[in-house]
Order: structure tokens, then sequence, then C-alpha cells
């Protein structure tokens, strides 16, 4: 189940129905080899914007995670990479970090599914462990500054602390009925307010989608 760039949408299509459709039933080892099967499909179509718009027009279903992947193409190629040494560990497990996203809901009113998509897109899940080249740390990615007023007063690099410290800091910018203003505030980026939006879209409507994201394979870019 191997994408080539030279695929052509249509065939780009037919394989992320059938892995999308095998989700539903898969489990264990073999739910994470179809959800890195489709994350290597999508991140390859969202280096050809063409195809990519070929893709979303023949299955809107696919809309989200590919218009997401092409955001996130254009905000990487205007961003430095890091030239840290790239500091990896495990994620809490995802159960775990479904209970946390919803204790931070209860006590803010921010949708879970937006907290699991900014915790994917940031850091997948506290996966890696880099302090960004804009100074931001810890599996929310959280300025110093920022982190102050509204991290509660916990550990900016726990996880459980960071996820309410962003409940937090999302709902004091409007985030319970301004989604996307919010993440403006979070970071003020068109092209990121639209790729952490669509996978808090895709969290809510597809059942399997926060254990596909979870299952993707960490992809830094070094240079």
């Amino acid at each position: 189940m191997n994408l080539v760039s030279a695929q052509s949408p249509p065939a780009i299509v037919r394989q992320l129905r059938a892995d999308e459709q095998e989700l539903r039933t898969a489990t264990g080892a073999r739910f994470v080899a179809v959800a890195r099967d489709r994350q290597l499909a999508i991140r390859a179509v969202g280096k050809r914007p063409a195809a990519a718009r070929a893709v979303m027009r023949l299955r809107p279903a696919e809309r989200d995670d590919v218009a997401a992947r092409l955001d996130l193409e254009r905000l990487s190629a205007a961003t430095p990479p890091l030239r840290a040494h790239i500091r990896i560990a495990p994620a809490a497990p995802l159960d775990q970090l479904a209970a946390w996203y919803r204790e931070a809901q209860r006590r803010f009113g921010v949708r879970w599914q937006l907290l699991a998509a900014v915790n994917f897109v940031e850091s997948d899940f506290n996966r890696l462990r880099n302090t960004s080249v804009a100074g931001a740390q810890g599996p929310m990615q959280f300025e110093p500054a920022t982190w102050r007023a509204y991290g509660l007063g916990g550990d900016v690099h726990d996880p459980h602390d960071a996820i309410l410290g962003a409940a937090h800091y999302l709902a004091a910018n409007g985030g319970r009925t301004d989604e996307r203003g919010a993440l403006f505030h979070y970071n003020p980026s068109r092209l990121y307010v639209d790729a952490v939006a669509r996978y808090a879209h895709r969290i809510a409507t597809v059942q399997t989608a926060l254990a596909e994201y979870y299952a993707w394979k960490l992809i830094v870019r070094k240079r």
C-alpha cells in the first residue's frame, strides 16, 4: 500500500478511502500500519497542490486532512527548521490524554477536540520535546511569559498542566465561542489556525481520527 508521487488523484482517493474503511475495524499493529499508510499518502499529496485540490474535489470527506496538510507544508516552508538535537520521547497513553482534554473542557469550556488538535500540531502529543525557534516549550508550546500568565502555576513540560493551561488561554481569548479567533491568539498564522481547526473538525466527526493521528509517525524537518 505505498503511495508514489506519480499516482493520479483517483488512485489516491481509492487508497485513502480503502484505508479509512479498514481503520474502522483494524486493531493493534494493523491499525498503526494503515494509519501510517494514510499519513504517507496525505503528506505526499500535500506536496502536490494541484493533485491535492483534485483529491478534495473527488472526495470532499478528505478535505480536512488534505487541506490541513497543505497549510502545514506552507507554514513549514516559512518557518526556520530545528537545528538543535531532536529530542523525542513517548507520548502519554491516548486514553490518559483524552481524559485530560475532557477535564480541560469541563473546567474552561473549550472543546476537547480543539485541545487535542493543538496538542497534535504543536508537539505530536508531546513526542517532540524541543523548544521552538521562538522559545516556546512543552506539549502545548507556550512562550514563557504566556505560561506565567495562563499556566495556573503548573509545569509547562507536564502534559496535564499544559493542556489545562492551553484551555485557560484559549478560553480567555474567546475559545468557547470563537475557536478560530482564539487560535489566532495562540499562533498568529492563518495557516496554523486553519490546520488546527480542520484537525479538530475531523476528530469531532470521524470516530477513528484521534487514534489515527496518535498512530502517525513523527516526522521532523531539520533543514
